[in-house]
């Protein structure tokens, strides 16, 4: 009797290699026949995952964005104790992928957003997964200044936005050498005290 193959298990093993190459390449780097090569099957088993390039580097990029997901849930889950401003913290850590072992993942979500610049089925994936992360930092920020003696009101979901871009950019400013993961990590705390604060 043939072996039966695990479609979403196939689908996930490409992602990753997907994500291999463009962390190696770029995605300009991520060609089918590679994909398949990296992912050990044939040309014919990708292509019955998915229908075009594009149709696998978004799937690749939901991927990834789930797997960061996960991990910003992980942590909010593993001290649930802990107070709204310090769950923030947290979880704006993990999506600034400013530590040494979320380098490679950094180096791929960067080529996904600047690819999703020109490309609308990824931009769509790219604004699905911020405006879920938006809702949990909004959801946060309010908490923590609810009761809080700030001179100046707090708009949560400005804020979250202004958190979301901030930790990109630190992203961007790490890859690129032109901050160290600790500045980076320092610029995020600093930007919290001062809107828990102010």
């Amino acid at each position: 009797m043939p072996r039966q193959v695990d479609h979403a298990d196939r689908r996930r093993i490409v992602a990753e290699a997907v994500c291999e190459l463009a962390d190696e390449h770029g995605l300009e780097g991520v060609t089918l026949r590679d994909v398949a090569a990296r992912a050990q099957v044939s040309m014919g088993a990708v292509q019955r995952c998915f229908r075009t390039k594009e149709e696998m580097l978004v799937f690749a990029l939901g991927h990834i964005g789930e797997r960061i997901g996960r991990r910003v849930r992980a942590r909010l889950v593993r001290s649930p104790a802990q107070s709204a401003a310090t769950a923030l913290g947290h979880a704006a850590t993990e999506v600034a992928l400013l530590r040494e072992e979320h380098r490679a993942e950094a180096r791929v979500w960067l080529a996904f957003v600047a690819q999703a610049a020109v490309s609308e089925a990824l931009a769509g994936t790219l604004k699905a997964s911020y405006a879920a992360l938006e809702e949990s930092f909004a959801g946060l920020v309010a908490e923590a200044v609810e009761g809080s003696a700030r001179a100046v009101p707090v708009d949560p979901r400005r804020e979250a936005r202004t958190l979301l871009a901030l930790a990109d950019g630190l992203t961007a400013h790490v890859l690129i050498g032109h901050l160290t993961p600790r500045a980076a990590q320092d610029v995020l705390d600093a930007h919290l005290t001062a809107l828990f604060t102010g």
